[in-house]
């Protein structure tokens, strides 16, 4: 698409993907054309900042960037001021859904070849051509998985057990994805059987989200399945088998009933599917993180958690004897504070050698992870995972310990 649609250099196609160069939640830096991972205070991660694909030293991301703290207004852009593309003009972009991955290799790719050939880029344009040549790729990437869906869904056993259960709690189920009909039917198909409508209280495709969950005007349509086009009849109620699609979550609800806190919905994307329903609607939100599975393995294996324990040890030494006026107990705590690093790096390279950790830096969580936990209220690697617990289980929040409260706790 690149090199067709926006004429860039015909070498671009044999460059290799990387697969496990990059991790979900990175920001890319459209002035300087750098990608690096932030913690939830906006920090910059040293040794997270790639340009092409190679690492940039800590001292010239200091000389970038001033310091490692990055200001808000870098990030985050005001809503008022969305431009009519639905994107922020901020300096960075975080890149946090599904497709973002192979996106930020692709940038990185690109921009690794540009350096090498000593080819002039504009960043920002590599950018926008990426990212356009993503999104207009969907339709090739639904007709190529659905010629062959075993090659690219992964089967999961206890889904229709999942559905059984929660049917005959008479839950009521709906399904609101931004996708078209065909490319649903065939995955839902190979994944629930051809019956799986019947789950399904309700189903609309090509919702366009986020905007279906904050536009007011859209009206909601038919869709006719053996024709495969979409009805002109104005669409009054909701009725169980009948396909819709566009509208919005304001018909949703007052076609429904369906409001607040009755409402659980998940969704794998925390900003487009998950944000806004529950900041303006009040819906209950769950996150499904596929590479929850990575990690939680990761963290469970008998070498990381020697390796984290004694990282929180060592720190917890340093931090006591920090103040000796020791020459040779100086020298000691010199040579802890160099195997600490080696050690947090050590612990970072397990999860991924270039970024680390989806969800933390070194000891913050990321930003992903901060947003991630303000737009859901539980997160779970499919949907699945909730199979044995009681369909009116309720999940309580974990009392953290506060730095000031760490001595009332523990004594």
């Amino acid at each position: 698409m690149l090199i067709k649609k926006y004429k860039y250099p015909a070498g671009i196609q044999k460059l290799e993907y990387r697969e496990g160069f990059a991790v979900r939640g990175l920001h890319y830096d459209i002035e300087k054309g750098l990608l690096l991972k932030l913690d939830s205070f906006l920090q910059i991660q040293f040794g997270t900042v790639y340009r092409g694909l190679h690492p940039v030293p800590d001292d010239e991301v200091l000389r970038l960037y001033k310091n490692r703290i990055i200001p808000i207004a870098y990030v985050e852009a005001p809503q008022r001021h969305t431009h009519k593309d639905g994107m922020h003009r901020t300096k960075m972009v975080q890149l946090a859904d599904l497709f973002s991955v192979p996106e930020m290799v692709l940038l990185c790719n690109v921009t690794e070849y540009f350096l090498r050939n000593h080819i002039d880029y504009h960043p920002e344009i590599l950018f926008r051509d990426v990212k356009n040549s993503v999104q207009s790729c969907h339709p090739i990437m639904h007709t190529t998985v659905e010629n062959d869906v075993s090659q690219y869904l992964e089967p999961n056993k206890d889904l229709n057990k999942f559905f059984d259960r929660l049917k005959a709690a008479e839950k009521k189920m709906f399904l609101v994805t931004n996708s078209p009909f065909h490319f649903v039917d065939k995955g839902m198909r190979f994944l629930v059987g051809d019956k799986w409508q019947d789950y399904f209280d309700l189903v609309i495709v090509q919702a366009r989200k986020p905007r279906f969950f904050t536009e007011e005007s859209r009206p909601l349509r038919m869709y006719d399945e053996e024709n495969q086009t979409q009805l002109w009849d104005r669409v009054t109620k909701i009725e169980k088998g009948v396909i819709y699609l566009e509208g919005t979550v304001k018909q949703l609800q007052d076609m429904t009933g369906w409001r607040g806190h009755q409402v659980l919905y998940f969704g794998d994307h925390p900003y487009s599917d998950l944000a806004d329903v529950t900041l303006q609607h009040g819906w209950r939100t769950g996150a499904i993180i596929k590479e929850l599975t990575h990690e939680i393995e990761t963290l469970n294996d008998r070498k990381f958690k020697e390796n984290a324990n004694w990282l929180q040890m060592l720190t917890g030494l340093i931090e006591d004897h920090q103040d000796t006026a020791d020459p040779e107990a100086a020298a000691e705590l010199e040579l802890w504070m160099r195997q600490r690093d080696e050690l947090r790096n050590e612990i970072k390279r397990v999860f991924n050698e270039q970024f680390g950790s989806v969800f933390r830096t070194y000891h913050n969580p990321t930003y992903f992870s901060r947003r991630l936990f303000r737009f859901a209220d539980i997160y779970m690697s499919s949907i699945t995972n909730l199979l044995y617990y009681s369909t009116n289980h309720t999940f309580y929040p974990r009392r953290g310990v506060m730095p000031h409260e760490y001595s009332s706790y523990f004594m």
